[in-house]
């Protein structure tokens, strides 16, 4: 696929073509713009939650919250969803090991357990009775049996190339083990994540917990560019900043080659500016942090992510004044993002609000995790958005957590537009060794009449019988994949070769043109 090296100029690379997707939002992949900028898409958000906890005097696991730092997958025809739960009240019939565990725990509210549920349609879920755990008085309900006590963030891939079927599902998720005293053996008291695998989805086996004194709160677990990678905030001097300075929720990546053997060592994976004032940074402050990391998901050759824009409250006492948006990044390698357009708010609170309580106004938190994929002809970006009640006495019991959707047209994050003004624009692609069978090219555009492809070396020189007045074209007016013909010879003919793509966008009376992605394959 498509790549771009980290660290190298994005024009001056290249890879071998398996298939790629060129997204507009990606300035690595489409770096040479002129008379063009952004045009960002606003996502449409469903109304209602896809997924609401149970009703509170169910007795259920998630009785008070179905937060998604979670998974969707689209798997054997279905989708499938694990979640993780919060319940009011404690389980008297939690086995004695992670009674001990949870035991500390000096609120009604109680983390954990990680949930599943299923669905036809990605709309509506249902929980089936999985009969794993036994939770106040019944195992009829759809948790998942794990040997730690207060858990979050069930992050799932489905790994097709591990030839062991008993690994072939695999999940990172986050525990507290200072809520066990004594300390649970071989980890520290901070927040950590825990591998699991799984068969089918269902049954897991725990492996190790692989940073076992490191603070990780993960926003998402994915594979990319044959990484396992794990994406995460961390805070205060966990991780200094500059000068040794503290600073807040940032996110980082953690990475591996066969999820066994971890690197020991982090990527600065998306951060936020700090304050000026070295003493006004940290978790304690008021001012926009990285919540969570990145939730992300591969699409080959590129990653595109959501990070939360957590609007911090400078006290404990003040949580309930706390707000988070949700931000669009993107990535050629899977570890380091960038905005599109610094610090726009791509999914607003606003826009995703969690359900109200009548009467009484809470601030909604929106989350991310493993929550993107093409589904159709359409982009689903499922999120979590949580009713910010506070942590204190007298306000937790309005506590909530619920599953939204929103969707965009398949791969349409943004698009490329002419300046208001510009009567014409165009946009170089990064360098594509093209395969030796030749390839296909299909615009995913508005007014793609109006886009003319031209090829060129690597050096930005145009090849005559792919350019002026052998430019390719697209037939079709618009759409998602407007395949892209030639007048005289087709790709094929350049088999092998060292190629850039140059797209010009002519303003006409047609539709306004607009290039969202280009596809190679």
């Amino acid at each position: 696929a498509l790549s771009v090296p980290d660290g190298q100029v994005p024009w001056c690379t290249t890879a071998s073509l398996g298939c790629a997707l060129l997204l507009a939002i990606d300035d690595a992949s489409l770096p040479v713009r002129k008379n063009l900028c952004l045009y960002l898409t606003r996502p449409t958000v469903r109304a209602g939650a896809v997924l609401r906890p149970s009703p509170r005097d169910s007795g259920a696991p998630d009785d008070l919250a179905a937060h998604f730092y979670g998974t969707v997958l689209r798997d054997g025809g279905r989708f499938r969803m694990w979640y993780y739960a919060c319940h009011w009240g404690r389980n008297p019939d939690w086995p004695p090991e992670v009674a001990r565990q949870v035991a500390r725990n000096d609120s009604e509210l109680f983390p954990g357990p990680l949930c599943y549920a299923e669905s036809e349609d990605g709309v509506a879920w249902s929980k089936p009775a999985l009969r794993q755990v036994l939770f106040k008085g019944s195992s009829d309900n759809n948790a998942l049996a794990l040997p730690h006590g207060l858990v979050c963030g069930a992050t799932v891939i489905k790994d097709q190339d591990d030839p062991d079927p008993a690994r072939r599902y695999k999940m990172v998720y986050e525990f507290w083990p200072r809520a066990s005293d004594p300390p649970l053996e071989g980890v520290g008291r901070d927040p950590t994540v825990a591998r699991a695998v799984s068969p089918d989805g269902i049954g897991w086996t725990v492996l190790d917990c692989p940073f076992p004194y490191e603070l990780i709160e993960h926003a998402s677990f994915y594979r990319h560019a044959g990484l396992y990678i794990i994406n995460a905030q961390s805070a205060e001097m966990r991780i200094p900043g500059e000068g040794g300075t503290r600073r807040g929720r940032q996110g980082f990546a953690r990475f591996s080659h066969d999820f066994d053997h971890w690197v020991d060592g982090h990527v600065e994976s998306f951060c936020l500016p700090e304050p000026r004032e070295p003493g006004r940074r940290g978790v304690g402050y008021a001012y926009d942090q990285v919540h969570l990391g990145v939730g992300a998901a591969s699409f080959g050759n590129v990653c595109v992510g959501l990070y939360g824009i957590w609007h911090n409250a400078p006290l404990a006492e003040q949580f309930n004044e706390i707000s988070c948006d949700l931000g669009l990044v993107v990535s050629n390698n899977g570890l380091r993002f960038r905005e599109p357009v610094k610090r726009h708010v791509y999914i607003a609170r606003e826009d995703s609000p969690v359900t109200p309580i009548v009467g009484r106004h809470y601030n909604t938190i929106l989350c991310q995790a493993n929550g993107i994929l093409n589904v159709g002809d359409e982009t689903r970006i499922y999120h979590g958005r949580w009713r910010n009640a506070g942590m204190e006495p007298g306000q937790i019991e309005d506590y909530c957590g619920e599953v939204a959707l929103a969707t965009i047209p398949r791969d349409r994050w943004g698009s490329l537009g002419l300046f208001p003004q510009a009567a014409e624009g165009s946009v170089w692609s990064a360098p594509v060794v093209l395969p030796q069978s030749g390839c296909r090219l299909g615009l995913n555009a508005d007014g793609a009449g109006a886009i003319r492809v031209e090829v060129a070396d690597e050096r930005f020189t145009l090849l005559p019988e792919f350019a002026g007045k052998n430019a390719g074209s697209a037939a079709e007016t618009g759409g998602l994949d407007c395949p892209v013909c030639w007048p005289g010879r087709g790709l094929g003919a350049l088999g092998g070769r060292t190629v850039r793509f140059k797209f010009t966008l002519r303003r006409g009376s047609g539709a306004e043109p607009r290039l969202y992605a280009v596809n190679l394959s």
